[in-house]
């Protein structure tokens, strides 16, 4: 027979019990911080999940029951990379996450289980830095005291990063995964930081460019394409003829476009046309107009011609490319002129003006005329903060930052949720940090501790699976 001095199934033993336990906790435990997983997105064949995030984190007192492995020789090399196996046991009131915990997730959105402590949500231990996974829930030890359970045993692992949002509003905690820097390496020297991301070259502070020029007589004044040609595959040269005995011969680029339907059974119509002629030195001593020729460039009939003037604007120099372009402004020439000159600039993928290229060199020019360019159109302000949200003012993509260089103006941000657009402003929802953008490279960042590249190629060699099962009928 049972102890006769308890009644089996009494509630007030069975609190006794457990306030008895609670005690014991609170003096022999440590606080950790209970983050629950949250689940965005999954598939529905075998209903993986495929993106999470962990934003709320609660304090909690546990009894560290064993720590195996904890300490040296806890990171073993796999086929799958080097990889640590740090294990550690925690023992938590089941009172304490019933009326504590329970109540504040049990109305959040994709939380699957609320009543107890499920597998995949993370403890995040303050002693360690760390961060530990949740693999198994023992709720049945001791079994059934009085009849009853009183504790959770938690088996928990070192937490593998997979692209996971951790934004608890907890800066011990947040910064777990970056080991307090943007390096991407946590405190064991692990790189966290893996999974698809992009990296957005953003535009800085706004500098307006500047450029002189000077006049010329008997230079190329504009070059107009009479024949757009065909079935180019690449962009072909400008000939020119030679000026006169004394004079320079001019230089000019040809622009490409594609697209354009093309009436002629020789040439590749989805290959580009020729579309304009841009000057980039208008030569002077020409007495005559001279001959236009395209060559190379893989294909044919394009054809032009040129006409030139006295008092026409010469070569433009840039002195100052400034910064903060996303696209080419507008160039203007101020002077006393029959025909004003017309130009376009070349803005470089760092924001600046490396030309300016002649579209119309003018005509009647009796002094060198003064150049204006237009200023950038950006405006920039703050910097971003690791893991903060930011969102794109005109897509309404979102995004998770994971590195942010003020000085080269470039972010690397994962868990993208759309896609950006050229020259909308990228804002920070936590620093306010506001900055256009004006480049976009998609990239893969590789975890160094698990790149099996050269195993895989070996392994290639050995065994094929491309075609057939190799374990099967032959």
């Amino acid at each position: 027979m049972l102890n006769p001095f308890f009644l089996q199934g009494s509630s007030s033993e069975q609190g006794l019990i457990q306030d008895l336990i609670n005690e014991q906790l609170r003096m022999y435990g440590v606080e950790v911080y209970y983050l629950p997983r949250k689940y965005i997105t999954e598939k529905t064949v075998l209903r993986e999940v495929i993106e999470s995030v962990f934003d709320d984190a609660y304090p909690l007192e546990a009894y560290v029951e064993n720590y195996d492995g904890y300490a040296d020789n806890t990171t073993i090399l796999s086929k799958f990379g080097i990889q640590a196996t740090n294990e550690m046991n925690f023992i938590i009131s089941r009172e304490r996450f019933q009326n504590y915990i329970s109540p504040l997730i049990k109305n959040e959105k994709n939380i699957k289980i609320s009543s107890r402590p499920k597998e995949g949500d993370l403890i995040y231990f303050p002693l360690g830095d760390r961060l530990f996974e949740i693999k198994f829930v023992e709720h049945e030890k001791p079994f059934y005291q009085l009849q009853k359970n009183y504790v959770y045993q938690l088996k928990c692992e070192l937490f593998r990063y997979e692209d996971e949002v951790i934004d608890v509003g907890i800066a011990e905690i947040d910064d777990t995964l970056n080991g307090g820097n943007l390096s991407g390496e946590d405190s064991d020297g692990i790189n966290t930081i893996i999974g698809p991301t992009q990296t957005l070259t953003l535009v800085g502070v706004g500098i307006t460019a500047t450029a002189f020029t000077g006049i010329i007589n008997g230079g190329i004044r504009s070059i107009t394409v009479t024949n757009r040609g065909g079935g180019y595959t690449s962009i072909p040269k400008v000939g020119i003829s030679s000026a006169s005995t004394g004079g320079l011969t001019g230089i000019a680029t040809a622009v490409m476009i594609g697209g354009i339907v093309v009436c002629n059974d020789n040439v590749n119509p989805v290959a580009k046309s020729v579309q304009s002629v841009q000057i980039v030195n208008p030569g002077f001593g020409y007495t005559i107009a001279p001959q236009i020729r395209f060559i190379g460039g893989g294909g044919s009939g394009a054809a032009a011609t040129a006409s030139i003037g006295d008092g026409i604007v010469g070569i433009i120099t840039v002195t100052g490319g400034g910064s903060g372009y996303t696209a080419p402004p507008t160039i203007t020439f101020t002077g006393l002129s029959t025909v004003s000159a017309a130009a376009t600039a070349v803005v470089s993928s760092a924001g600046t003006i490396t030309a300016i290229r002649i579209t119309n060199a003018g005509l009647g020019y009796t002094a060198a005329p003064i150049i204006s360019i237009g200023a950038p159109s950006t405006s920039s302000s703050g910097n971003f903060i690791f893991n903060e949200k930011v969102t794109g003012s005109t897509s309404g993509t979102t995004a998770r930052v994971r590195s942010w260089n003020s000085v080269t103006n470039v972010l690397e941000v994962s868990s993208i949720s759309g896609t950006f657009i050229i020259g909308e402003n990228i804002v920070g929802t936590s620093s306010s940090a506001s900055h256009q953008l004006r480049k976009v490279d998609v990239t893969q960042i590789k975890d160094g501790y698990s790149d099996n590249e050269n195993i895989e190629s070996e392994a290639d060699q050995i065994i094929d699976f491309s075609e057939i099962n190799p374990f099967g009928m032959p």
